[in-house]
């Protein structure tokens, strides 16, 4: 399995994605695949749209297969399976106890474990999270807050741990449109990361919300015959702090210095230690650009 870039997740042989990402403004092409809609222009390029795709490199064992349920589409091969859920706030009323950004957030990752569950794939490995306004005020909390707190319940309620065994994730800003989660999955347990630079993010104290991030700093994982490595999104965070405000430059190299400490970490726990920082794909992103 890897992880290629087209102007079209479509082009070639379909029978060999297994889902992927469309990263740019306006719509997203209809496809019957579980795609993840990024809306957010891209920058340093012309190009209007860029289409990530997750590909099976050998279907001749395991043909994959597809399904819909409860909202998400999903895409299986063999041990591994991949999925793509987008649901409006407004789907789920605000309740005495939780903000609707707060219940969609629960209902969405219930959702998820219910799938996994049912398709015996027990571990989530890594998931990618995209919200509206997510430093915006939420009912006097920070909508990140709130979805930390959605999401954590969930893993709570389905009997999942939220501290050590958690995923690889990121959870970035849009400036509109649902909550949307793409997630992979699969039969064999990750292997959490964490940075040795920063403290554990389900970990930070309780000034960052009424309920820590439930992410690994990153998380080794194993498809059938092979040693991948998610790194969760990360920033200019030493400790729990994040430096150098207002400096992009220095940011930056904060952000590499992370990655590189991360990588040295999954070497140092991987059967084979071949990563570095040359070999690995990139999402950046700028706020507020």
């Amino acid at each position: 399995m890897k992880l290629v870039t087209a102007e079209n997740i479509l082009a070639g042989d379909a029978a060999q994605v297994l889902g992927g990402a469309f990263l740019g403004n306006g719509p997203a092409p209809h496809s019957v695949l579980p795609v993840q809609h990024v809306s957010a222009p891209l920058l340093g390029t012309d190009l209007p749209a860029l289409h990530e795709a997750w590909l099976i490199e050998d279907t001749a064992e395991d043909a994959p297969h597809a399904g819909e349920s409860e909202g998400i589409r999903w895409r299986r091969c063999g041990d591994v399976l991949y999925g793509v859920i987008a649901l409006p706030e407004d789907a789920l009323p605000a309740s005495h106890e939780a903000t609707a950004l707060q219940r969609v957030s629960e209902s969405i990752y219930a959702r998820i474990f219910r799938l996994l569950d049912a398709e015996g794939l027990p571990h989530l490995w890594r998931a990618w999270n995209y919200l509206a306004d997510i430093h915006g005020d939420d009912a006097g909390l920070e909508r990140y807050r709130r979805f930390n707190m959605g999401r954590g319940n969930a893993f709570e309620q389905a009997a999942r741990s939220v501290v050590g065994r958690v995923p690889a994730a990121c959870a970035l800003g849009l400036a509109q449109g649902p909550l949307t989660v793409a997630f992979m999955a699969g039969t064999v347990p990750a292997v959490p990361i964490e940075n040795p630079r920063q403290v554990s993010a389900y970990l930070y104290p309780s000034e960052y919300g009424p309920r820590s991030p439930t992410f690994s700093r990153a998380a080794l994982v194993y498809p059938p015959g092979q040693e991948l490595l998610f790194i969760s999104g990360t920033a200019s965070i030493v400790g729990h702090r994040s430096l150098h405000d207002g400096d992009v430059q220095a940011q930056s190299h904060e952000s590499l210095d992370n990655i590189a400490a991360v990588v040295a970490e999954a070497n140092r726990v991987s059967r084979q230690g071949i990563f570095d920082l040359t070999g690995l794909s990139y999402r950046v992103y700028v706020r507020h650009a």
